[in-house]
């Protein structure tokens, strides 16, 4: 072998050991960061959500059969389940309106009436209508004075239960009407009784139909500046 051939295989054996010595140890492979990239991919999914699991049957009926009896069985929860979030509770239905905030004449509401300034111009229709005792049908004019009687009378009362409930008058009369002068009417209140209460208010009575002569409360005005005179 000549010196020549001695010269290449020693350089091969150099330049073999140069690139096995620059190969990465297991240590340093093992150190060397991961890409960002690659580690996004190698990171492990989030895992699936659970689902609610289904109510439970509380009323399981049972069969009656000749032979045997059976008993339905409640649905069965998924192996892995979250308990069902409970319902919002639905809105209280909005109450009614408070009575005692409405403006009463016992058991009428005369919420809609106003105050009486001045009882000469107080007419029929200014007030509410509404119906009393012996079905008869009347109305209630004016704002209830504080502490009056007269929010114990009723449309309908005799003039002797009117006085029984509010007390002898200030000041009272009769007049007629002009019904009185339709010819072969014997209906009701062809003549009327007008009591007046001072501080209170007056109250009128109208003729019963025939040719009785009872009178009747048909019409309520309450007036706290009433001087108790006709």
């Amino acid at each position: 072998m000549n010196k020549t051939t001695l010269a290449l295989i020693f350089a091969a054996g150099t330049l073999a050991a140069g690139c096995k010595s620059n190969e990465p140890k297991p240590e340093e492979a093992a150190a060397a960061p991961v890409p960002a990239a690659a580690a996004q991919q190698q990171a492990p999914a989030p895992a699936p959500a659970k689902p609610e699991c289904p109510p439970e049957d509380t009323k399981a009926k049972k069969k009656t059969d000749k032979s045997k009896r059976t008993k339905n069985k409640t649905a069965e929860k998924p192996v892995d389940c979250e308990p069902a979030k409970p319902a919002a509770a639905a809105p209280a239905a909005a109450a009614p309106a408070a009575r005692a905030g409405r403006l009463m004449h016992g058991p009428y509401d005369i919420s809609a009436n106003k105050p009486v300034t001045d009882i000469s111009q107080v007419q029929s229709g200014q007030g509410t209508m509404v119906k009393g005792e012996r079905e008869w049908e009347g109305e209630i004019t004016g704002i209830p004075a504080a502490g009056t009687t007269f929010t114990k009378l009723r449309i309908g009362m005799s003039r002797q239960q009117a006085i029984d409930t509010a007390g002898p008058p200030t000041d009272q009369g009769a007049y007629i009407t002009g019904k009185a002068w339709i010819p072969f009417y014997f209906g009701s209140d062809r003549a009327r009784w007008e009591m007046s209460y001072k501080g209170k208010g007056r109250l009128i009575f109208s003729q019963n139909a025939g040719f009785g002569t009872d009178f009747y409360l048909t019409w309520i005005i309450h007036n706290e500046k009433d001087t108790g005179y006709r």
